[in-house]
């Protein structure tokens, strides 16, 4: 499939209208079906199969987002309120997104930046979901402020979620972030048992004990699949020279004519990815890697193929 020049994420700030269109490329992916791909990377089998639950479990009243099938119509009519049967299996599979735009995530040498391509991949997942029946819902972290946005069969909650990006992104400010174990924390207020969650970051804090020991305890009742966003600059220097670099509050020289310096850069970097691939599948949990000058549709497709 060729896609139109606007489904390809770019450029340094997150554009809403392009993270609508994305419902469109979505159609090609089908994240309620994992492939062998996926549970090779996990390390185990992993099952993301759902089908209409057929046993039933409860009648709650009814909220935005709710099939109208399900609706109940001999107790909405007792009680004068829309009360919904939920199915077992219904109740267990909203798919999650907990999408990380912290400071780190605004740096890219290529296309777009980090944050800009972890914005596009999480509409995609979305919609995806979205398309095949499934509840949908999450959480953006950035800065010390984790808002969330607990699931609904129901494009507007992708919307929802897609104006908390903006949101985000143009609010991003030099607060003291939350660690990745916080937000994870934060996350287990909505992830029902048997939620499928996407953790979407650079994971450059994801092997501290507290995001590990949070993810051991998370990983028990949720189905995880972690989504590593990184650049080509982080792993390889630019061509020998020297450069001008800044984090935002600094500036300093970087020479990249020191072959021993450029070799280092690369092996650290590889050592952590490594490290971060090692300790989640030990969790047994997926890590899908997508660098900002790759398609994120065409990644994606490898493990959630269309079917």
């Amino acid at each position: 499939m060729k896609l139109q020049q606007h489904q390809a994420p770019h450029g340094a700030d997150i554009d809403s209208s392009a993270l609508i269109a994305t419902r469109f490329s979505a159609r090609f992916l089908d994240v309620t079906k994992a492939s062998r791909a996926l549970a090779n990377l996990a390390g185990a089998k992993r099952s993301y199969r759902r089908g209409r639950g057929v046993e039933f479990d409860e009648v709650r009243q009814y909220t935005a987002g709710d099939d109208v099938r399900a609706i109940d119509w001999r107790v909405t009519a007792r009680s004068g309120e829309p009360h919904t049967k939920l199915f077992h299996e219904e109740r267990e599979r909203p798919v999650l997104i907990a999408l990380d735009l912290r400071r780190t995530m605004r740096f890219g040498s290529r296309n777009c930046f980090k944050s800009v391509l972890a914005a596009h991949t999480a509409s995609l997942l979305l919609w995806s979901a979205l398309d095949r029946g499934e509840r949908v819902g999450g959480m953006v972290v950035s800065g010390n402020r984790a808002e969330d946005i607990r699931p609904a069969r129901s494009k507007h909650t992708v919307l929802a979620i897609i104006r908390e990006m903006v949101r985000c992104d143009k609010n991003n400010s030099d607060i003291e972030p939350l660690d990745l174990a916080e937000q994870l924390k934060q996350i287990q207020r909505i992830a029902r048992p048997g939620s499928a969650l996407f953790l979407i970051s650079d994971f450059h804090d994801g092997l501290n004990p507290g995001v590990l020991q949070t993810l051991r305890r998370l990983v028990q009742h949720v189905q995880i699949t972690g989504v590593m966003i990184s650049d080509p600059l982080e792993r390889n220097l630019p061509t020998a020279g020297r450069y001008v670099v800044s984090d935002g509050a600094g500036r300093s020289a970087l020479d990249t004519g020191n072959r021993k310096l450029v070799a280092q850069f690369s092996a650290e970097f590889d050592a952590h990815v490594q490290a971060l691939r090692d300790a989640y599948q030990g969790l047994r949990i997926p890590l899908i890697s997508i660098s900002t000058d790759q398609l994120p549709l065409t990644v994606l497709q490898r493990y959630f193929p269309p079917h």
